[in-house]
């Protein structure tokens, strides 16, 4: 093995591990965070659309019941998630307090 194969080699591993230190230190936590956040928003809007799920009463849910056909496939696993769910301050609580 060559001195320009040894030093071609060892570039690339220093580059696979700069760029795993630099996913592993900023862009996954980022990418969390961007998940979290996404998901937060998408329970909100389920809850405006779907409050009778959790026994309030909505004057819109007559309207809002077109949607079910289209959120069907989310609408039992935002469900189930909002039941086990402790509450929303508690899961907003969690971004500040590791």
């Amino acid at each position: 093995m060559t001195l320009a194969e040894r030093i071609d080699r060892y570039r690339k591993v220093i580059a696979e591990w700069l760029r795993g230190l630099y996913h592993g230190m900023i862009s996954h936590p980022a990418y969390e965070k961007i998940e979290k956040e996404a998901e937060d928003v998408e329970d909100t809007f389920m809850l405006a659309c779907f409050p009778e799920a959790f026994g309030i009463p909505s004057p819109v849910s007559y309207y809002t019941a077109e949607l079910l056909p289209y959120l069907e496939d989310e609408f039992e696993a935002w469900e189930r998630r909002m039941w086990n769910r402790g509450s929303l301050l508690e899961r907003k609580g969690q971004q500040y307090h590791f």
